[in-house]
């Protein structure tokens, strides 16, 4: 299982993404549909249910049109 530290993490990212989500106006279907993630993973991530890969992210932030930094920056 996650460390206290880690969850952290997972969970502030999580919040992170989905404030940048909703700023983009993307439903969860929508930033699904731009990228290869199934849309309950999408759920998990946004809270911080899972660890993702930083492929996942890189999809993430190209289907947002932001930068990896970008979407780490929390």
């Amino acid at each position: 299982m996650y460390s206290e530290a880690q969850k952290d993490f997972l969970t502030r990212f999580g919040m992170h993404l989905e404030m940048v989500r909703k700023q983009k106006g993307l439903s969860f279907r929508k930033l699904a549909q731009r990228c290869t993630i199934d849309y309950a993973n999408l759920k998990k991530y946004e809270k911080g249910e899972v660890n993702i890969s930083a492929l996942t992210m890189l999809e993430l932030a190209e289907a947002l049109e932001i930068s990896v930094k970008e979407l780490m920056d929390f």
